[in-house]
């Protein structure tokens, strides 16, 4: 992750803290931001790939690219409301799929060898 994104998501959180406040519906907006976010990405997608005959190429990769970072700094905002620490919960979310990245590649390099006994991968199930 970048290294500038907590520090600009807490001075983000902290403006609409002082310009909305913290109650439960502005929580709920935070989170309902990220789907608009992911809404426009998938627009710019759509105009990426010319799928509307009406309107033809109307975005570029680039575009799709600005909408996803959109998504992610709204899904920053949205996780402080949701954590106390949003920076770790994230950290271990990343650590937890890089694990699981390593003991899927093990699981199949043991598959390739033959061996299709138990695994760790298997305590997932």
């Amino acid at each position: 992750m970048s290294a500038i994104l907590w520090p600009v998501v807490g001075r983000i959180v902290t403006a609409l803290n002082a310009a909305n406040g913290t109650g439960e519906h502005e929580r709920a907006m935070r989170l309902i931001k990220v789907v608009e976010e992911a809404g426009e990405a998938s627009a710019a997608y759509i105009g990426m790939t010319g799928q509307n005959p009406r309107k033809g190429t109307t975005h570029t990769p680039a575009d799709v690219a600005d909408e996803l970072c959109d998504v992610i700094i709204a899904a920053a905002v949205a996780l402080h409301a949701f954590s106390d620490e949003p920076a770790a919960v994230l950290t271990a979310k990343l650590d937890a799929a890089a694990r699981r990245l390593t003991r899927d590649a093990e699981h199949n390099a043991l598959a390739a060898l033959g061996y299709s006994g138990p695994t760790d991968a298997d305590d997932d199930l």
